[in-house]
């Protein structure tokens, strides 16, 4: 009796689990006027994105198998009435008409089934991990996405800047060369060129500004909001070191990334369902009860019956030794499998770590080349100005400038995106 009450408790907690992990549906996002911090923008992905929530429903259906698993453990009730007309002939008494009634409750209970029901529960339960850390994958994957999305809008904002400012330059060189044009220090050479600066400069402002655009959409997107959506971000694109040990990254990430549970889960549930096929071969234990009325006419005659049936399926052209083989291939495979997911681990987690590594190298390098072009365009322009340096210098080293505070931005975007995704590898959110 205490084991069916215990069966009773596990049913009901697993119900009730189904529906505490169903959330209600993402309210209403207002973002006009709000600047969105990185966090914020985490938060409102995880709310909104229909990937999560469609690993949350497959979660939700894993949950509800292991209540079908643990079903047959409970007594089966089953309820049938039966009213039959029917009509014998007697030579001497002629034809009877004669109505039957049979109303009857049928209980059944498996007493004894060598486990089959448990490993079966318990293939369920492991599949239930399975689809759990299917959720936790996916919510990494789109943390990592809106990260990826909100650095990538910063990148283009910062290029927007810099191109506007390399426009302004060269509309300040294209008045410069008029004048000395004008003045007869200059030949028209010098004029043309600086309206070809002017052009190619506007040319990469409008791009940058489609580029920011074009990264405004991917990141509404990650964040599973409409790709119209208007959004401001804080501007946190800089320089910033992550503290790591080399030698313990790997460790970390086979402990917190839910690939590695899940394919330890997966293991465990082929090793279920191998156990349930060999217990297929075994016989099953049932006690029946039935209770009920029956007769021709009221009042009726009530009936019972109380029984045990033994069965046993002995041979049934081989089927079962083919699922068992089926059961234990699939357990080699997820053994395999699972040995793969700790290899790709470990090597996703190396090549992050220098990426990231090169990400911070290039950065320091990149900030000592925009000085040092900086530099070179304040020269050349000083040459330009006092009438002893040529146009086609002053160009290139504005374009030499351009160049290298693109190349800055661009690293430490690259160093923000190398540290998300180092965070990603080793499980971190």
């Amino acid at each position: 009796m205490r084991g069916l009450v215990a069966l009773l408790v596990l049913l009901v907690g697993a119900t009730a689990t189904v529906h505490a992990q169903t959330p209600p549906g993402p309210a209403p996002v207002q973002l006009a006027g709000r600047v969105l911090t990185l966090n914020e923008a985490v938060a409102i992905a995880l709310e909104r994105q229909p990937q999560i929530l469609a690993r949350v429903g497959e979660l939700d259906a894993a949950q509800a198998r292991v209540v079908q698993a643990l079903a047959p453990l409970l007594p089966q009730m089953t309820f049938s009435y039966n009213q039959r007309r029917s009509q014998t002939f007697s030579s001497v008494l002629g034809p009877d008409l004669a109505t039957t009634y049979v109303a009857q409750q049928t209980a059944t209970l498996k007493v004894y089934d060598f486990g089959k029901t448990y490993a079966a529960v318990d293939a369920a339960r492991f599949n239930t991990q399975v689809s759990k850390e299917a959720l936790e994958q996916t919510r990494d994957q789109i943390v990592l996405g809106v990260k990826q999305g909100y650095f990538t809008l910063l990148l283009s904002q910062r290029l927007v800047g810099v191109n506007q400012q390399a426009l302004e330059r060269a509309e300040l060189n294209l008045r410069s060369a008029r004048g000395f044009y004008e003045v007869g220090t200059r030949p028209k050479l010098d004029v043309t060129r600086a309206e070809v600066d002017v052009a190619n400069a506007r040319v990469n402002l409008i791009r940058a500004n489609n580029a920011v655009n074009l990264a405004r959409v991917s990141l509404s997107t990650a964040m599973g909001l409409p790709p119209d959506q208007t959004i401001q971000i804080e501007d946190i694109l800089g320089y910033e070191r992550m503290a790591v040990s080399p030698a313990d990254l790997a460790a970390e990430a086979l402990r917190a990334r839910p690939e590695v549970r899940q394919a330890t889960a997966r293991v465990q549930s082929a090793e279920a369902t191998a156990r349930q096929m060999v217990r297929q071969f075994l016989p099953d234990l049932n006690a029946n009860g039935t209770v009920g009325y029956a007769g021709n006419e009221y009042p009726l005659s009530q009936v019972w019956e109380l029984g045990f049936t033994l069965s046993w399926t002995w041979f049934e052209g081989f089927g079962n030794v083919g699922r068992l083989r089926e059961a234990r291939a699939n357990l080699e495979a997820a053994k395999s499998n699972a040995a793969s997911v700790e290899l790709s681990v470990r090597q996703e987690v190396e090549q992050s770590y220098l990426a990231l590594v090169e990400a911070e190298e290039r950065a320091r390098a990149a900030e000592k080349a925009v000085e040092a072009a900086q530099e070179n365009f304040r020269l050349a322009q000083g040459r330009f100005d006092a009438g002893v340096g040529t146009i086609i210098e002053l160009t290139d080293a504005q374009l030499a400038f351009t160049q290298a505070q693109s190349t800055e931005i661009q690293a430490l975007a690259d160093l923000r995106i190398g540290r998300a995704q180092l965070e990603r590898a080793l499980g971190r959110r």
